[in-house]
């Protein structure tokens, strides 16, 4: 049997759809449910705390940046010898991009092609009865996505809860949750989004904290019993991101973090052996892997001792000469000549690319990104297209002399221009890659 899913959504970010999933989560699990959490859209950081609360993998469901083949064979993987899957909806429940329908990465986009009901996270602070119109906005603006259920978030009273659970279901849809204002539950943030699931000195105790808030303040049978099954149309892995190497060396630290659940699980799934290394502690890729990746995260957080790694700087050097190395967003930033830090202070990076960085001089980068290779390199050959996302804000203060790697277009497929770098063997962008662009 498949599993059954259900979307947690919400109007917008911030109204407590996270606490909510990983409550519902690992409450679940804790009755001995097999569960796992999947997100909608290119948030990398989610699908972490997803997987700590389960103890199985989390994953991203993309439906702009992943073909429908490829969207297929994830859900049905995440889908399979487990009881329910919690989604995750990224943003507000609509929120896309202008594109083809079913292709703006929203999760509506999602609970359409898969028809999942949606449970409605409302923050009502600072409302009653006016929770009642926000609701039926819900459930009449597409009469493809249907709102099964809602919970009440930041409630101020027992009088708050009955004024504004009383008018939503009044209208016809159940209330299945009513959470009291409370703000130790809330999930610490910095630049991009939460603090990541492994920097956590008490992950597993705050993750239980949301467990019994959902056991205390959910109906989790309710919940439960809006769930339906999760039955994808056939997919394949043919436009997943290829293996770049049989034996790929990866950074992994408090520095280097940000890898898509399921780019990492497919090449495992094709055989290939994942060797991590860290930067922080001072190691270098193992000389034996065929490519060195350096996938995002917070080099900017660790500049100084990613400056002062000697072991790590000149192990990339003589891994360089010979055989491929590619860089995502932080790691791009690594592979250049210098980083500078919030304070202003720059630091000497690897300088296997010319150009350099500043976390000091801030501007968000934020978007879908489809890129057009120029030249053969771990994302891909010349000329294939590949999908992804940006999102930083260091910025770019120096250029190099280096070849472009790609063309880049928006998720709209306006131009942006050359972006990322090459040489020799080395090469590094801005973007998250995600997926081949498909036929």
């Amino acid at each position: 049997m498949t599993a059954r899913a259900i979307i947690i959504g919400a109007p917008r970010s911030g109204s407590g759809k996270t606490s909510v999933t990983i409550g519902i989560l690992r409450a679940l699990t804790r009755r001995g449910l097999k569960v796992r959490g999947a997100k909608s859209g290119p948030d990398y950081i989610d699908p972490g705390f997803h997987t700590a609360a389960t103890g199985l993998s989390g994953v991203n469901l993309d439906s702009w940046a992943m073909p429908p083949s490829l969207l297929n064979a994830l859900a049905a993987r995440q889908a399979d010898d487990t009881d329910f899957v919690i989604l995750e909806s990224a943003m507000g429940l609509f929120d896309g991009i202008p594109a083809a329908p079913g292709r703006t990465g929203s999760a509506a986009d999602l609970a359409r092609l898969y028809g999942l009901p949606v449970l409605l996270v409302l923050d009502v602070s600072g409302q009653s009865t006016t929770a009642a119109a926000v609701a039926k906005g819900f459930a009449t603006y597409d009469p493809d996505v249907r709102m099964a259920g809602v919970v009440l978030n930041r409630l101020g009273s027992e009088r708050h809860r009955r004024l504004s659970g009383d008018a939503i279901e009044a209208i016809g849809l159940p209330v299945v949750g009513a959470i009291l204002r409370d703000p130790t539950l809330n999930l610490p943030e910095r630049h991009l989004g939460l603090v990541q699931a492994g920097e956590y000195d008490d992950l597993m105790a705050h993750l239980d904290r949301l467990a019994d808030m959902a056991e205390k303040s959910l109906d989790l049978d309710a919940v439960m019993a809006l769930a339906t099954p999760l039955a994808p149309a056939e997919g394949d892995f043919a436009d997943a991101l290829q293996p770049p190497g049989q034996r790929i060396a990866l950074a992994e630290d408090a520095a280097f973090t940000f890898l898509y659940p399921h780019v990492v699980a497919y090449w495992r799934k094709a055989g290939v052996e994942i060797v991590p290394f860290s930067p922080l502690a001072d190691e270098a890729p193992d000389d034996s892997c065929d490519v060195c990746w350096l996938p995002g995260g917070y080099p900017e957080l660790h500049a100084g001792r990613l400056a002062a790694s000697e072991t790590f700087k000149t192990g990339m050097a003589r891994f360089a000469a010979t055989k491929p190395v590619h860089g995502e967003c932080g790691g791009f930033m690594v592979l250049g000549e210098a980083l500078e830090d919030a304070s202003g202070e720059t630091h000497g990076m690897l300088g296997l690319l010319g150009h350099s960085t500043s976390f000091a001089k801030r501007k968000m980068n934020l978007g879908y990104r489809e890129a057009r290779l120029r030249a053969d390199c771990p994302l891909g050959a010349q000329g294939a297209l590949v999908r992804g996302h940006e999102f930083h804000y260091a910025q770019m203060t120096a250029t190099g002399n280096d070849e472009p790697l790609a063309d880049l277009a928006d998720g709209q497929g306006n131009p942006i221009g050359a972006s990322g770098y090459r040489r020799g063997h080395v090469s590094g962008t801005f973007f998250h890659a995600i997926a081949k662009a498909g036929a």
